[in-house]
């Protein structure tokens, strides 16, 4: 089954395209569709995230379609391992759980950064689930955001976190179906 990947700046409407693009598929497939998952990274960590969440929620809410919520901010690729055929699943965003694998662990001290394989571990884990789930004849969404058109940082850790994102985006949009860019809710399809 396919994997469409959507990108574009923050507050771009790559979240409601991705939304919609879903609803279709699953509509599409009414007569074989299992069912319609949204697989949310996010953690409300502070009051705009908070409202955030609380906003996409409530866009799912009101759909005709029923929506089923998986929260999944750091275990993405045991997330991903219980799709069955002919689910539709969109993951929003690669981007918020990325932060997640980067930092995870640094309660206790130690943040995945800091840990030696850490990261790349995680990305092998997600990319193995994710070819997974398509061998199952899962239709994959996956939302990111576009990080790349501001000017470098002096900070290691964002540099390294952009250039890893970077890699994920390309790696996505090989094995992508389709690819779409989103800025200012003009929607500009690449693949």
């Amino acid at each position: 089954m396919p994997l469409i990947f959507i990108t574009g700046g923050v507050r771009s409407g790559k979240s409601h395209f991705a939304e919609q693009m879903a609803m279709h598929y699953y509509q599409a497939q009414s007569s074989t569709a299992n069912r319609l998952i949204y697989l949310a990274s996010g953690i409300a960590l502070d009051e705009e995230m908070q409202q955030r969440i609380l906003r996409h929620q409530a866009d799912r809410q009101a759909q005709p379609i029923e929506w089923q919520t998986m929260e999944a901010p750091y275990a993405i690729a045991d997330a991903l391992a219980i799709y069955q055929a002919d689910d539709i699943v969109l993951w929003d965003c690669v981007t918020t759980w990325l932060t997640n694998a980067f930092y995870e662990g640094f309660e206790s001290g130690t943040p995945c950064l800091a840990q030696p394989g850490c990261v790349d571990h995680k990305l092998t884990r997600v990319k193995q689930a994710i070819e997974a789930l398509l061998k199952r004849g899962v239709t994959l969404l996956v939302v990111s955001n576009e990080l790349f058109d501001e000017p470098s940082y002096a900070s290691y850790e964002v540099e390294l976190y952009r250039q890893t994102l970077g890699q994920f985006h390309q790696w996505f949009v090989a094995i992508a179906r389709e690819a779409y860019e989103i800025h200012y809710g003009i929607v500009k399809k690449w693949k």
